[in-house]
């Protein structure tokens, strides 16, 4: 009898048990779904899973832009797609229905190289201009080979046969799109270096990249080509975007004054940084109170030729990247408002001699968007050796 009673003691305590936790469980749901917010992790889910959906490129886009950058922390397999910025780029490929015009430093992405030829054969107009070194001959080696890929599809592929650069990453599509930024079409561009991607759906920018196409596709490559700069500026939807080619529009010299006119912020983020007269303007906008944050790819940053040594000994806030790959931006931030961003890199080379593509576009939106980039790279980032600066 006593058996019984504690049976049903037990049945009932079971029972106020599992009614609490209903009641508690339905608590948390509704406090889930109407704040957000999910103290004990019961109901959001991982980012990543090995059969689930994969992790995505950081990405925002307006009527008329978008912008993408590289995630090597998260995105880092080039046999898995899902997500990244080349599957992006395919569907552009895979969407295009007269033509694909590329200027691209190098490329050995092979489903890339395989959408193109699948655009060939649908009767897109598919023409490519590369580096002689970094494209062509680099076609040769393991891992390579796409180049072959699209010759022997019947694509023709130009290349600059001399000793500078041809260092463009810009693709045109259909003569409205265009695909620009940092970024080359290679496995260490997209899967282990921070990169990051600017489209811009205007035909009137995608006239002023066809024009640079079709002088290089013609053979004028680096100083010898014709500058047009005078008509590569537009205001769209309200925004002002310019468009600068090196080396035949000096585009280091419109750089200059946009940085001695900042009058809160410059934040960059740079690959190469050599330049010395866009140091000084750097240099002296900090001076006049300006608030400068810079961070550089660490390999080369200590040289006598890098800005960073004179920078830093100045006292300017500056650090050396934290990616064990590549940091490849050559990016400008300027007021919270204009960003600089393309191909070139900050040096006299790039400026003078290679073949390099450059978008400034004053958008606050977008301005904004680069900033949050830079505030992740910077976390990331270290402040220099004061021993290997050699500060005096």
């Amino acid at each position: 009898m006593a058996r019984k009673k504690k049976s049903a003691e037990q049945a009932r305590l079971n029972q106020i048990v599992t009614i609490v936790l209903v009641v508690g469980f339905v608590g948390l749901g509704l406090y889930y779904l109407f704040t957000g917010s999910d103290p004990l992790g019961m109901f959001s889910q991982e980012t990543v899973t090995e059969t689930g959906v994969s992790p995505q490129v950081t990405t925002a886009n307006g009527d008329w832009w978008e912008v993408y950058f590289t995630d090597p922390n998260n995105i880092n397999n080039p046999d898995d797609l899902r997500g990244s910025i080349p599957e992006k780029l395919i569907d552009y490929i895979n969407g295009a229905q007269e033509s694909i015009h590329i200027a691209s430093f190098e490329m050995n992405l092979t489903p890339v190289a395989e959408a193109l030829v699948a655009a060939h054969q649908r009767g897109v107009d598919v023409r490519f201009v590369t580096d002689d070194e970094n494209g062509i001959e680099a076609d040769e080696e393991e891992g390579h080979g796409q180049f072959a890929m699209l010759e022997d599809a019947g694509i023709p592929v130009h290349d600059d046969e001399r000793s500078a650069l041809m260092h463009n990453k810009f693709w045109i599509f259909d003569g409205e799109t265009v695909w620009t930024g940092s970024t080359n079409i290679t496995v260490n561009g997209n899967f282990r270096n921070n990169n990051n991607v600017l489209v811009l759906h205007s035909p009137v920018v995608a006239a002023m990249f066809e024009q640079e196409f079709n002088e290089m596709w013609a053979g004028e490559f680096g100083p010898r080509s014709p500058s047009t700069v005078a008509q590569q500026s537009v205001v769209i939807d309200g925004t002002a975007v310019d468009v600068l080619f090196a080396a035949e529009d000096d585009a280091i010299s419109h750089l200059v004054p946009l940085l001695e006119g900042a009058q809160e912020s410059i934040e960059f983020m740079a690959f190469s940084f050599t330049h010395d007269e866009l140091g000084t303007a750097v240099s002296d906008r900090a001076a006049a109170g300006v608030n400068v944050r810079g961070i550089f790819e660490t390999r080369g940053s200590e040289t006598e030729y890098s800005e960073l040594p004179r920078l830093y000994c100045e006292g300017l806030d500056v650090r050396q990247d934290g990616n064990p790959g590549t940091f490849h931006h050559k990016v400008f931030i300027i007021d919270g408002e204009t960003v600089v961003t393309g191909s070139l890199n900050f040096s006299e080379n790039a400026d003078e001699s290679n073949d390099e593509n450059v978008v400034i576009i004053h958008d606050a939106e977008i301005a904004a968007l680069y900033q949050q980039e830079f505030a992740r790279r910077w976390a990331e980032a270290t402040v220099p050796d004061t021993a290997d600066m050699g500060c005096k």
